[in-house]
């Protein structure tokens, strides 16, 4: 089991002929990620089947691979089927690529785009809670979705998985790394890894991953990496403590940034005296959870979790 996505997931790259897109299209179909295509408009019925560095693109079978390009998300869900699309459209067009994807039936849209207007995504998530209620967006500005073994979506290094049980859902593209890393060092590994992005409007959130996580069986326990700014993580909190039967372990990251100035992350900013660490890790103590004082203490803290629970 898994959540999201799996070995069956029919996926296709929306910006697939540009840098960003043809390279990491290549290193997920060296993963093993199912693939059936890409788009990119005017670029119709071209084939992919070169990284940018002019390598030969190959799956793990050692099969050459030749992705179809099509014009529209349209054409190549008429044509190959898809299930889920990877997004790498630069920041002023992605958001009508994620429209385009919602509006062609994509159940499930990755993108990866940094720097996209909030209030372009404003109008994207309003569009998909009245008008695409079956499209699911995770993202923007994140590093996507994996299930160790099955499926990578995104940027992540796929090397560092192992097929496991822990559920990792975070804020923070490289604290995702580093929890991934240490899970997989302590010998639990990692059902499915969701970067839901650093944005302040995103389409996934903390509490959706986490009642898909509650509802799979093979995810035993879960990682939570939150960091300042906004009120997700409290949200969060008050939800698994209402809801969760699985243990969950937390980390918060910007305890020393300064109020009024933005950490990396657009959605990264204290304001109003609100969203700070010590207030989000209050409130996760407050509900139960085991909280990590730094990120090198993630394994630590969710093996701590677990052991309270049995």
């Amino acid at each position: 089991m898994s959540i999201f996505v799996n070995k069956a997931t029919r996926v296709i790259c929306q910006g697939i002929t540009g840098n960003h897109g043809a390279f990491h299209t290549a290193r997920c179909i060296e993963y093993g990620t199912n693939f059936v295509g890409g788009v990119t408009p005017g670029k119709g019925g071209q084939v992919f089947d070169k990284d940018p560095a002019g390598n030969v693109i190959k799956a793990p079978d050692g099969r050459q691979v030749n992705l179809p390009i099509f014009n529209t998300v349209q054409e190549a869900m008429d044509q190959v089927g898809v299930d889920a699309s990877m997004i790498f459209v630069p920041p002023a067009l992605a958001a009508d690529a994620i429209l385009e994807a919602a509006d062609a039936g994509v159940k499930l849209a990755i993108c990866i785009t940094e720097g996209i207007p909030v209030m372009d995504m404003v109008r994207v998530k309003k569009l998909l809670r009245e008008q695409y209620p079956n499209t699911r967006l995770v993202g923007p500005n994140c590093p996507g979705v994996i299930t160790p073994g099955e499926c990578k979506i995104g940027i992540m290094p796929g090397h560092i998985h192992r097929p496991g049980n822990i559920g990792i859902v975070s804020r923070s593209g490289t604290l995702t790394y580093e929890a991934v890393h240490q899970v997989t060092n302590a010998g639990l590994g990692q059902s499915t890894c969701v970067g839901i992005g650093g944005d302040p409007v995103n389409g996934t959130n903390f509490i959706d991953v986490l009642t898909a996580f509650n509802a799979d069986p093979k995810t035993e326990g879960v990682i939570m990496i939150g960091e300042i700014g906004g009120s997700a993580e409290e949200d969060a909190a008050r939800w698994i403590a209402r809801n969760m039967h699985k243990p969950v372990a937390a980390f918060i990251a910007g305890r020393t940034a300064p109020p009024g100035k933005r950490m990396g992350h657009a959605g990264a900013i204290i304001s109003g005296g609100k969203g700070t660490a010590d207030e989000k890790m209050k409130t996760l103590r407050e509900c139960g959870i085991t909280v990590a004082e730094s990120p090198a203490d993630l394994a630590k803290a969710l093996l701590e979790a677990m052991g309270a629970r049995h």
